[in-house]
């Protein structure tokens, strides 16, 4: 049976400054436990300051206060070299015989952890897990057979997970590149073909905005909180949590009405939308997919003078083309065989995250 070890005896800090602005790839971390390409404004900065990470070595945030339930924590495996803010902790694993870092990658992935960090994170006005605490992390660590044996078990699953994504946005492209070619290349506003007139997304739709969080709400999905709750963001296709009873029930679009504004998901399953976010109900459920592409392809904008956000008038008053319904039937049995197969890899995708999941599960047992 593994015994459990302090991660500390396999871990130090690294603290190597850009001094001479030799690396300029400056990345950020996420909660999904990802590097990023930063989005801050670096103009005027000194880099100089920024700590540098190298291939195979790690990088978490302390400060977990405004990160929900996950702490920020990343193995730099895509790139040679990076740097962070000065404000991230970079570390490494000391030796690569004792301790995989992918291995010990894994181990922070697991929700467990995240719990772990933080119930041992303190402070008033912000709560910190700090080094130490990180040193005291208690974890198995096998035989370094063991551990390569997991390691590659894991990643045949995210390479799946990898290539089943790239097939969904090569899905994607193509049922984008369908639409273009018959409803927008060569199609003129100002002299639409015969059948075809332009009209507003209130006359074909209903539009609601979302409400307030369900009473009875789940983060989790389980047999009896199923109906997805849906919010403005767009990680997860913006699933918030479950609830027991759907709000929208037919074939729709939701559509985000703040941040990042005029973001659209086809919605073909019954669900509740939560605020900041805004519901398209076709009519006719034949014209859906066809709205759902035209929503997709425009440049939807909101309004507001502090702070643009998208309200239902502005979509209820918002021009679109409308073709002659043969041709959207028609276009809905080509689009419908790309979404069964995109459909396909997803669920193949659920499969798969789930024998992670169960992966990492093992792990402490």
């Amino acid at each position: 049976m593994t015994t459990y070890k302090r991660l500390g005896d396999y871990i130090r800090e690294v603290n190597v400054r850009n001094r001479e602005l030799k690396v300029t790839n400056l990345l950020g971390l996420s909660v999904s436990k990802e590097f990023m390409p930063s989005i801050a404004n670096t103009i005027g900065t000194d880099m100089s300051t920024y700590k540098i990470v190298e291939r195979n070595q790690l990088v978490y945030i302390a400060d977990t206060s405004r990160r929900g339930d996950k702490i920020a924590i990343g193995l730099l495996d895509k790139y040679d070299n990076a740097i962070v803010s000065q404000a991230y902790t970079v570390f490494e694993v000391t030796d690569h015989e004792q301790l995989l870092p992918e291995y010990l990658m894994m181990w922070f992935r697991r929700p467990e952890f995240d719990r772990y960090a933080r119930f041992h994170s303190h402070g008033s006005a912000r709560e910190i897990f700090d080094w130490d605490e990180l040193c005291d992390v208690m974890l198995p660590i096998p035989s370094i057979t063991r551990q390569r044996e997991i390691v590659s078990e894991y990643e045949t699953l995210t390479n799946r997970i990898r290539l089943n994504n790239q097939m969904i946005q090569h899905l994607e492209a193509t049922a984008q590149a369908l639409y273009r070619k018959t409803f927008v290349d060569n199609i003129d506003k100002e002299n639409l073909p015969e059948g075809w007139r332009m009209g507003t997304l209130g006359e074909v739709a209903n539009i609601k905005a979302g409400g307030d969080k369900p009473h009875d709400f789940s983060e989790v999905q389980t047999e009896e909180y199923n109906v997805p709750v849906y919010a403005n963001g767009i990680e997860n296709k913006g699933i918030f949590g479950f609830t027991t009873k759907p709000v929208i029930t037919t074939k729709s679009i939701t559509i985000s009405a703040r941040g990042t504004i005029g973001y659209c998901f086809l919605r073909k399953r019954p669900f509740v939308p939560i605020v900041r976010l805004i519901v398209v109900i076709p009519h006719d459920e034949d014209v859906t997919q066809y709205l759902f592409y035209y929503l997709n392809y425009s440049n939807i904008k909101g309004s507001g003078s502090v702070q643009s956000q998208l309200t239902v008038p502005d979509m209820e008053s918002k021009n679109i083309i409308i073709p002659p319904v043969p041709l959207i039937q028609e276009f809905n049995k080509q689009v419908e065989i790309i979404d069964n197969s995109i459909s396909f890899c997803e669920k193949e995708n659920e499969k798969l995250i789930e024998l992670q999941s169960l992966l990492l599960a093992k792990m402490g047992q």
